[in-house]
């Protein structure tokens, strides 16, 4: 890997750890909840949305060691960022946020817009 390869590989960590405020286990738990499997669009004849699918592999790479981390999984973590980054910028004003399937959707990408605040 090259310095500038290491350099972006450290960035795209760091904005999945931005992105991603929820620990493993609070992922696992939610992605087991009803409300997750509600939201989100499904491909293909799938049972299961691109986000709760999305969310499984973020429990997965929240287990995986900085080292032992592909060019997949990189690219999944920006996957990740991307889409907390643009779902976040399209909060709905007049909803009740806590219930509303924007928050659900952006929990099954690993991201609780209602922790911290």
């Amino acid at each position: 890997m090259t310095e500038r390869q290491a350099e972006e590989a450290d960035t795209v960590r760091r904005e999945f750890g931005e992105a991603v405020n929820m620990t493993a286990g609070e992922l696992e738990e939610w992605l087991a909840t009803e409300e997750s499997q509600s939201v989100g669009q499904k491909s293909g004849g799938s049972d299961e949305s691109t986000g709760h699918e999305s969310g499984r592999r973020i429990v997965q790479l929240l287990h995986t060691k900085k080292a032992d981390l592909t060019d997949d999984d990189l690219a999944h973590m920006r996957k990740v960022h991307g889409y907390v980054q643009r779902h976040l910028a399209q909060e709905p004003a007049k909803e009740d946020v806590e219930t509303s399937r924007w928050r659900y959707s952006l929990m099954n990408w690993g991201h609780d817009p209602l922790k911290g605040k």
